[in-house]
């Protein structure tokens, strides 16, 4: 089984900061994930991913592609993954684009996630209309996987128009194999279906529920490219510590902490996503984060996330394969308010404790 990290630079101070810099300095946080990005293939990772978010100290990455082109050029080996480009915020020629130069940057190594965004914030500093971002995303999406596929651009659609251009240069191999999206709601993975991508996940509802519905992409898949549905790549907090008990304070705190980060800069306690288009199942979660309140609805995400000893970390894991047969498992250590000492220490006692485990787990043993 593959393992991987993800980083995103996300400020410590971020659910207390207003608009601009605070006393911890954007550099610093940049500084620490990127080295610890950096040495991910001399300690023996599969894969290093980052995302794409814009304006505000949740997630300091404006731009992926760069970033991964910077830790391309510090690696040699190591896989790099998007998780994702936000299609609706970019024009699709440039995307396209920046994707098969970064391939070619990374001699092969990159491995393409894409997605459609939920920040309000982001889609009205990038004077998008959140409602069309489903109708983008497909067109986008379109051109982006035909033109990687067939080494040109061409589309007529509703949004975009492109005249016939070439891909130069074009990507180093077919991105059959690597191409995913980030995908939370049914309608979502169907869409994901029919653009023949695998899917990112990233646990954000029961795991029952995500079980259920990978299934029905899995089905739909099938019937519509007539092969299997690439396995997916799954994406969760990690927290890890040999004290059971300071494992489950500190890790419940911190994973908790970070989804009230994500409950901000989604404003997921809003009421603005029960009435935009194509955002419904979003707004179901915000009425229930309403009932339950924000405090529970972050234990229940921390729930979600994979904390405890190194054993009961490795445990968790397996679970999650089983259940959903994946190969490939990225971790996310730094997160929420965590400092530099405490977000070290989770990737260092990862790294020795819970990674060979990872990599040693074979793929689930299918039912006869």
């Amino acid at each position: 089984m593959k393992a991987g990290m993800t980083f995103f630079f996300q400020h410590p101070n971020y659910l207390e900061e207003g608009e601009g810099p605070t006393a911890v300095s954007d550099r610093g946080i940049i500084k620490r994930d990127i080295a610890q990005a950096s040495r991910a293939e001399e300690l023996g990772y599969d894969a290093v991913w980052s995302v794409e978010h814009h304006f505000t100290g949740y997630t300091m990455v404006p731009d992926v592609t760069q970033v991964l082109a910077f830790i391309a050029s510090r690696t040699k080996h190591i896989q790099i993954g998007s998780g994702a480009i936000i299609l609706p915020w970019h024009n699709p020629v440039r995307a396209t684009e920046a994707v098969a130069l970064l391939d070619n940057l990374s001699d092969g190594r990159f491995v393409l996630g894409i997605g459609r965004g939920l920040g309000r914030i982001e889609f009205e500093g990038m004077n998008i209309p959140m409602g069309e971002s489903r109708e983008r995303f497909i067109e986008a999406a379109t051109i982006m996987l035909n033109g990687l596929r067939d080494g040109y651009m061409e589309f007529d659609g509703k949004h975009y128009q492109v005249p016939k251009r070439y891909l130069r240069p074009g990507p180093t191999a077919s991105f059959k194999g690597r191409q995913y999206a980030a995908a939370v709601s049914p309608e979502s993975q169907e869409i994901m279906a029919r653009l023949g991508v695998g899917i990112l996940i990233t646990p954000q509802k029961p795991w029952e529920t995500t079980v259920k519905e990978h299934e029905g992409y899995k089905t739909l898949f099938q019937e519509i490219n007539h092969e299997e549905a690439p396995t997916p790549i799954v994406t969760c907090q990690v927290y890890v510590d040999r004290d059971a008990e300071k494992a489950k304070e500190r890790g419940q705190f911190q994973l908790g902490n970070y989804y009230k980060t994500v409950m901000k800069h989604y404003e997921l306690a809003g009421d603005h996503l029960t009435t935009t288009k194509d955002y419904e199942y979003y707004g179901k979660m915000s009425k229930n984060i309403n009932k339950w309140g924000q405090d529970e609805a972050a234990v229940n995400f921390a729930n979600l996330q994979v904390y405890g000893t190194p054993e009961q970390c490795l445990g968790r894991i397996e679970t999650i394969r089983d259940m959903l047969g994946c190969e490939h498992f990225n971790a996310i250590f730094s997160y929420g308010a965590m400092d530099d000492d405490e977000a070290n220490g989770n990737m260092q006692l990862w790294t020795e404790a819970v990674l060979p485990g990872i990599q040693a787990m074979g793929k689930r043993q299918k039912a006869a």
